[in-house]
Formats: structure tokens, C-alpha cells, sequence
């Protein structure tokens, strides 16, 4: 299958979760009174699309009945997908030319798939014909190191690392001079994500952001967040935590193939305006991608064949 049709696939659960008992809703119904309005509320709030994000959405379901622009329940379902579309498509995250080499920092909670998605974000760049290296600033995880050298290995990526328990800003100063010196495209830089010591990784990141501007102006270009799709509403706490101090300028969102709370990317765009940048939706090296808002609106309802 293609892209389009894995994340189609993926959406699945999501998918049954949540359009699917929208259009079981709208099937039974007859008019559009207060009692549709608020199954309709409850559905999206059980599909972790969030509180705020779900009084937006309904707000705007009974403006449009004042106007007329909603005339029976057969019209709430394409008003409904049309609000959800102009949320995810508002800002949309874009890959602006950075002078080589672009930094990316790489934070999140353990067990978000961080380590993975650095290694599928190389492979990415690789195949485009980048020179990628990675640098193992999470010093303190047991293994954490290791696992990254072996996805540097798998992706033919250049590796920079300490030995364990070393200080992590040193390991980012070291990676940042020798991309420079060895003309590397991309800088991918791992941090640690122990949230039980809040002040302490929050004090980290904000050391590690520093010093990588010591070493590359500009430096870290992108910060991006990742995210376990599974955790649902438990995600969109997390970018609110790391929001408040990391510069966060692009979501990943991993696992939305293993989920029913995928309108969760909705609740986060919405209520924080951060871009969600890149979608993952299983574990080959090609199941991460640039998000695009229309595919994934497309994908979410059941429709269209990708692009």
C-alpha cells in the first residue's frame, strides 16, 4: 500500500471510534435539536478530541443551524468535517531552507517512540540525499545510547556520543562542531524524557538549546515534540508541559495505527497551535511522514485516495 492508504488503514479504530458513531448518530435522526447536539458533543469528547476543542466544534454546529447553513442531519456531518479540516490545515507545519546544517532537537516523554522516529527521520533524509548524523545527548536512560547507535548504523547516519551519564549539552556541543566540520545536512539531537524530574529535564533542554547555539547559529532550528497517539488527552498534557519551556515548533505523532484516539491531533492544533509536522503509522523505516492536513482530514473520514 501507499502512504495515503496505510494512514487510511491505521485511522482505523479512530475511525469507528469516532466518524463512525457520528454517522450512526445522524442516521437516526430526524432533526437537529439539543439532544443530537449533545450526543454528538459526547462523541467527540470520548474520542479525546478534547474539551475546548469539542465546545469550538459545536458552538459552530449551532451557529451554523442559526444561519441556516446546516438544514438537516445529513448536513451537520460534511459542516462537522469542514471545521475539522480548517483547524488542522490553519499554519500548516513547512520545511523553510535552513544553510546546512539544520538542527533538530528531539524531546518527549520515554516510551513516545523517540528513538525510533529519529531513526525514521534519518532514513528519510538519507533517501533524499542527505548527509544525517545523530548525537546521543539522552546520557542518563540505561541503553538509551545503544539504541540510537544501532538506528545510526541501520540508517548509515554519522554518530556522536559520551560515555553514559556524561553531560548532555557537552555531547550536543561535540555534535554540532563536527557536523559543521564534516559538512553534515541534518543534526538530529536525542534528549532524555524522564517527566518524573520535570525542573530537572526542563533546566536540561533549556542548557542543551543554549549550547547548540554556541555551535551552530540558529541553532536548534526545529524543535520537535514526539507523541505516543495511544496516550490520548495524557499526550496533549505533555505539549502543554514542554510547550512551556522548550520552543516546541513541530509535533510528531507516533502510533496512530495502534489507536482509537486519533482525534486527539485535533484537540492539540486546535487548543496549543503547534503544527503537527510529521505522522507515524507503523514500524517500517517508510511509516513516517510530513503531515499534510488534507490527506489526513481525507484519510479520518473514509475518503479520497491520497495524492
Amino acid at each position: 500500500m501507499g502512504f495515503f492508504d496505510r494512514l487510511k488503514a491505521g485511522l482505523t479504530k479512530t475511525r469507528e471510534k469516532f466518524i463512525d458513531k457520528i454517522d450512526e448518530i445522524l442516521h437516526g435522526s430526524t432533526k437537529i435539536d439539543d439532544d443530537l447536539l449533545d450526543e454528538l458533543e459526547e462523541t467527540l469528547i470520548t474520542s479525546d478530541v478534547g474539551m475546548a476543542t469539542t465546545e469550538k466544534l459545536i458552538a459552530g454546529l449551532r451557529k451554523g443551524v442559526r444561519r441556516a447553513e446546516i438544514n438537516s442531519p445529513a448536513d451537520v456531518k460534511n459542516f462537522l468535517s469542514n471545521q475539522i479540516r480548517e483547524i488542522l490545515t490553519e499554519e500548516e507545519g513547512h520545511f523553510d531552507y535552513i544553510e546546512p546544517p539544520r538542527v533538530i532537537l528531539m524531546i518527549g516523554v520515554n516510551g513516545a517512540g523517540k528513538t525510533t522516529t529519529i531513526g525514521k527521520l534519518s532514513a528519510y533524509y538519507k533517501a533524499q540525499g542527505k548527509k544525517v548524523m545523530m548525537a546521543a545527548a539522552d546520557t542518563f536512560r540505561a541503553g538509551a545510547i545503544d539504541q540510537l547507535e544501532i538506528w545510526a548504523e541501520r540508517t548509515d547516519a554519522a554518530f556522536v556520543k559520551h560515555s553514559e551519564g556524561s553531560n548532555p549539552s557537552s555531547v550536543a556541543l561535540d555534535a554540532a562542531r563536527s557536523a559543521v566540520a564534516q559538512n553534515m545536512d541534518v543534526l538530529l539531537v536525542d534528549t532524555a524524557g524522564r517527566l518524573q524530574n520535570k525542573y530537572n529535564l526542563m533546566e536540561e533542554l533549556k542548557k542543551i538549546n543554549r549550547i547548540l547555539g554556541k555551535g551552530i547559529k540558529g541553532a536548534p532550528h526545529e524543535v520537535l515534540l514526539v507523541l505516543d497517539a495511544t496516550t490520548g488527552q495524557n499526550a496533549l498534557r505533555q505539549a502543554e508541559l514542554f510547550s512551556q519551556t522548550a520552543g516546541i515548533t513541530g509535533i510528531v505523532l507516533t502510533k496512530l495505527d495502534g489507536t482509537a484516539k486519533g482525534g486527539m491531533i485535533i484537540g492539540i492544533k486546535e487548543q496549543l497551535n503547534i503544527p503537527v509536522k510529521w505522522v507515524g503509522v507503523g514500524e517500517r523505516l517508510d511509516d513516517l511522514r510530513p503531515f499534510n492536513a488534507k490527506e489526513f482530514a481525507d484519510a479520518l473520514f473514509g475518503l479520497g485516495t491520497g495524492s
